[in-house]
C-alpha cells in the first residue's frame, strides 16, 4: 500500500526560516534508511504558504486565486513523502521514527493518510478508465 506521509508547518517554517544543518543531516539520514529499505518513493520539503497561491473553486462555477499567505488555515503543510509500505502500521513504525526537529517541549503532529489504489474504485472505475489512467502513469514516469 502507497501512503502520504505529512510533515505539519509551523510558525518558524511559515516565515521562511530554513532547517539547522543539524535537522538536514537527521533527515537526510532517515530519508536515506526509507530508500534502503525501499520504502520511500517521494519526498520533498515546502517552503512557505507565503509564496503559494490558493485556487478555489465555488459551486456557482466561480473560480477565485487567493495569494499566499494561508494565514486563516489551522494546519498547514511544511513537507511530505509517498511511502510503499505492507500495512498502515508499518508507516506508523516508520513515522515514529521521522526527526520532526520537536525540541523544548514542542509537539509535531504527522499525519498518514493511505492513497487510493485503481481497486478502491470497484465497477466504477472502468476497463477504459484504467486503461487511461495506466497511460497517464507511463507517459508521467517517462519523463
Amino acid at each position: 500500500m502507497r501512503v502520504m506521509v505529512v510533515m505539519p508547518s509551523d510558525t518558524e517554517t511559515e516565515a521562511g526560516v530554513l532547517p539547522s544543518t543539524e535537522i538536514l543531516e537527521e533527515m537526510g539520514a532517515f530519508n536515506e534508511e526509507l530508500v534502503k529499505a525501499g520504502i520511500m518513493l517521494a519526498g520533498e520539503g515546502l517552503r512557505a504558504s507565503s509564496e503559494g497561491k490558493r485556487v478555489v473553486h465555488s459551486g456557482d462555477g466561480k473560480t477565485t486565486v487567493v495569494d499566499g499567505p494561508f494565514t486563516e488555515s489551522k494546519e498547514l503543510i511544511a513537507g511530505f513523502w509517498i511511502w510503499q509500505v505492507k500495512s498502515i502500521d508499518e508507516a506508523v513504525e516508520w513515522a515514529k521514527r521521522v526527526p520532526t526537529g520537536a525540541r523544548d517541549g514542542g509537539t509535531v503532529a504527522l499525519e498518514i493518510r493511505p492513497i487510493f489504489e485503481a481497486e478502491d474504485f470497484g465497477d466504477a472505475f472502468t476497463p477504459e478508465l484504467r486503461e487511461k489512467e495506466e497511460a497517464l502513469r507511463a507517459q508521467v514516469t517517462a519523463q
